[in-house]
């Protein structure tokens, strides 16, 4: 069953020095809820050809892959009755509380008629517009990015707020204080991509009362054996694991070769960041996604069966649809769909409304990272699957064409003869 999968992986590593249009090296999962179907890679985790193969034990920072697990640790917590989706989180992180909400930004014309002179400066200053949020935070919220926060940088208002603030960190500084954006909107009232997801592993860990990487090694991940999975990168690439580190490949706009670049996410941070902060490989992954196909997160159910349905119910009402749609296509977080094909948003990815004809069934989950790793769950077929690379920037046509030859070739070779070997 594996060879047409090994021949594709194949196909788009480079041979020698040559990186033009091609990956260094990738990895790729398919797993049941019986454990995995296909486990393949090629390449190599560098640009030296001499580097040692990629592998599917090879270790790469996951940037936002790292949200499914978060989210399957939150889940968790929720699971055992801990904190519920539709709280108010308020009360249990304080910072949440004092998060105002951005109405835009004043000029002079806003202040014609104010005596106050120092407000009148600020406002010509173009300070931000800023009121008290007085609706509930919840985890549904930071978990289907409708709480109304964004990410700095990478939204322009952020941007210009944390400039005229002086706030030097931002997400990638993974600290509380690049994570404390305004606002865009009133919670609930909205949908953006968002340091959401950063904020529940801050609240799991107010609640758990230990840091969410413990929570993860300890409770989840240890569970299930992820034992090349945490948020410390020299912690997780310890003594005889340096061989097995992927750095992060930049291709080139001109010329399509790759070089490599500096890492984005630091080696030993602050806050350990729910939202992109883990270093993990594509076997570590694929048991996360087997655990959720089985329906509980090991033998003994410890994750209600209910708890990992609602991951795959759409959370968005209309207006947030509307607004999940346009950004989703706008910014290309959903390359690998036909473009217009309905979507919502579950709990922890985007649900594709209907089949994607060659590919994945309707009702599936998916979502990637920045350095092009990609996952989908597909219930109603029975398989999830981890394309895992390590090439920058975001939508790499290479990665992306690769993804569809993988995926297609999933469903037109292995599941068949899959399912009639069980």
């Amino acid at each position: 069953m594996a060879e047409k999968l090994d021949s594709i992986l194949k196909s788009y590593v480079a041979d020698g020095t040559a990186t033009k249009d091609k990956l260094l090296g990738a990895s790729f999962i398919v797993v049941g809820k019986d454990g995995p179907i296909y486990q393949g890679s090629a390449g190599r985790t560098r640009v030296d050809p001499s580097s040692p193969p990629f592998q599917t034990d090879s270790i790469t920072w996951m940037a936002s892959m790292t949200k499914l697990v978060t989210t399957a640790c939150v889940m968790h917590l929720v699971s055992r009755g801990l904190v519920t989706l539709d709280e108010d989180l308020r009360p249990r992180v304080p910072e949440l509380a004092a998060l105002p909400i951005l109405k835009g930004f004043a000029d002079s014309d806003n202040t014609a008629d104010s005596d106050d002179k120092d407000s009148e400066k600020k406002s010509r200053d173009g300070a931000p517009l800023l009121e008290p949020n007085t609706s509930p935070v919840t985890l549904r919220h930071l978990l289907t990015h409708t709480a109304g926060l964004g990410i700095n940088p990478g939204d322009p208002d952020l941007q210009r707020w944390a400039a005229w603030a002086g706030v030097a960190d931002h997400v990638g500084s993974c600290t509380l204080a690049g994570w404390s954006t305004p606002l865009k909107f009133a919670p609930g009232a909205g949908w953006y991509y968002s340091t959401g997801t950063d904020w529940a592993g801050q609240v799991l860990e107010r609640v758990a009362g230990v840091r969410l990487g413990e929570y993860l090694g300890g409770v989840l991940g240890g569970g299930l054996g992820m034992e090349d999975t945490g948020f410390f990168r020299e912690r997780v690439v310890g003594e005889g694991k340096k061989g097995r580190f992927v750095p992060i490949a930049e291709r080139d706009a001109e010329g399509g070769g790759l070089t490599e670049r500096a890492e984005m996410f630091p080696a030993e941070p602050q806050c350990e960041s729910g939202g992109a902060g883990l270093y993990s490989s594509a076997a570590d992954f694929g048991k996360v996604v087997q655990a959720l196909l089985k329906g509980g997160l090991d033998g003994e159910g410890i994750m209600k069966r209910e708890v990992v349905d609602e991951m795959f119910k759409p959370q968005l009402d209309e207006t947030q649809r509307q607004w999940m749609r346009a950004i989703l296509w706008a910014f290309g977080s959903g390359a690998e769909l036909p473009e217009g094909m309905p979507v919502d948003y579950g709990i922890g990815g985007v649900i594709n409304m209907e089949d994607v004809e060659g590919r994945r069934r309707k009702g599936s989950l998916m979502w990637s990272g920045m350095c092009n790793s990609r996952w989908w769950i597909d219930r109603e077929t029975g398989i999830g699957a981890a394309m895992v690379v390590n090439v920058y920037p975001y939508n790499d046509p290479t990665a992306l064409k690769m993804y569809d030859e993988l995926e297609r070739a999933v469903y037109a070779e292995l599941v068949p003869k899959w399912q009639a070997s069980t």
